[in-house]
């Protein structure tokens, strides 16, 4: 269900954009990240909230306020920009406060790790900071920031907490919560033609230590991708990584698994590392909808609708993903990954199909891991035709 109203305030306008959706599945859905069975009718409602003015102090200033809740957690997010001419950086000042569950570090593998449950750990951040966008070439583009972040681990109740369910801290300073300065410089480079593509980037965080017990830490992150038309398919190579080194609390170290890095394993549930390298490997290649299978699912009378898309809009896929803490779990403090039994090394296989409509694409993954394990993953981008 959604709702869009605009009201205008003398030369400016504001526009409003609402979105709420009930989850029918919401309690079997929420079941696996919290085991309370009690909770409020109003948590299994999920929606966003967005308001925009274009025109705040009337010299184009624009406010964008956005406000996400989803089935446990949720994020508001206040930017407020001043236009600056095309060849000089772009300020944004932004406010942010968010709160969602840790499974990546805290959480606990099961089902042969296919899926990961709650650990108990959720994470409340707040931010406040200044982003600069500087002038981009027609392949390159970056961007700087430097924020305040203040982290509170909170249970599945909301209270704040210094430690999990085995007594292990599970912040840095060991109190109840960690206060950060962030100093992040991030660089991409796209480009782009009929037959392939290539992505970089590449980014590097920075702990300032203002205050003495504040975090002091040195992160860097890269991810490239390079796709390229092979005959009536699509070969698609992606390679991620990064590295941590300082005082860190458990919740910073990178989590390999899941979708976006092993599929077939839960999130996290290969391992936490103060390193991580993954691997994507996927097929994409045009199927045609045979007539037999419309009519075993019975949707014949559909599909004839979309007669302009039937020999483009279905693709099949095949994949392989392979992710690794490179030996680093050790050294998160509490050893987190090693608690939990994770083996640290993980390939994922399978197949998938693409489909394709004019209000976005649909997805299917069904994936294998290394115990034999079946997972299978829906998705939906919202990406147009």
């Amino acid at each position: 269900m959604g709702a869009q109203k605009s009201v205008h305030a003398g030369k400016a306008k504001i526009d409003f954009n609402v979105d709420f959706t009930h989850m029918l599945c919401a309690a079997m859905m929420l079941h696996s990240f919290r085991n309370s069975g009690t909770g409020s009718p109003l948590s299994l409602i999920v929606g966003s909230l967005c308001i925009k003015h274009p025109n705040l102090f009337g010299k184009s200033e624009k406010l964008d306020v956005s406000w996400d809740k989803g089935l446990s957690d949720s994020n508001v997010l206040i930017a407020y920009r001043k236009p600056r001419p095309e060849w000089l950086p772009q300020y944004s000042f932004i406010l942010q406060h968010s709160v969602s569950p840790e499974v990546g570090i805290h959480g606990v593998p099961v089902d042969n790790f296919s899926r990961t449950q709650s650990g108990g750990v959720n994470l409340c951040r707040f931010s406040a900071g200044l982003d600069l966008d500087e002038p981009g070439s027609s392949s390159w583009s970056s961007k700087t920031s430097i924020k305040f972040e203040h982290v509170r681990p909170v249970n599945d109740d909301g209270h704040s907490i210094s430690r999990d369910l085995h007594g292990f801290p599970v912040t840095c300073s060991g109190t109840r919560d960690d206060n950060m300065v962030v100093l992040k410089q991030e660089s991409r480079f796209a480009k782009a033609n009929d037959h392939s593509f290539t992505r970089f980037s590449l980014q590097i965080e920075q702990g300032i230590p203002l205050m003495s017990k504040w975090l002091i830490f040195n992160r860097f992150k890269f991810a490239a991708s390079k796709g390229v038309k092979v005959g009536p398919g699509f070969l698609l190579a992606c390679l991620t990584g990064g590295s941590i080194v300082g005082d860190i609390a458990p919740y910073q170290a990178f989590a390999i698994g899941g979708l976006g890095s092993v599929r077939g394993y839960g999130e996290g549930a290969v391992g936490s590392g103060r390193s991580c390298l993954d691997a994507n490997a996927e097929l994409t290649f045009p199927m045609v909808i045979s007539n037999l299978l419309m009519y075993i699912l019975d949707i014949s009378s559909i599909v004839k609708h979309f007669s302009y898309y039937q020999n483009h809009m279905l693709d099949g896929a095949l994949f392989c993903d392979f992710g690794s803490d490179l030996g680093s779990g050790r050294y998160v403090p509490e050893n987190p990954g090693l608690r939990h039994g994770k083996p640290g090394n993980g390939v994922g296989v399978g197949y998938g199909v693409r489909v394709k409509f004019p209000m976005g694409h649909f997805q299917v993954d069904y994936a294998l891991n290394d115990y034999q394990q079946k997972t299978i993953y829906f998705g939906f981008s919202n990406v147009a035709y």
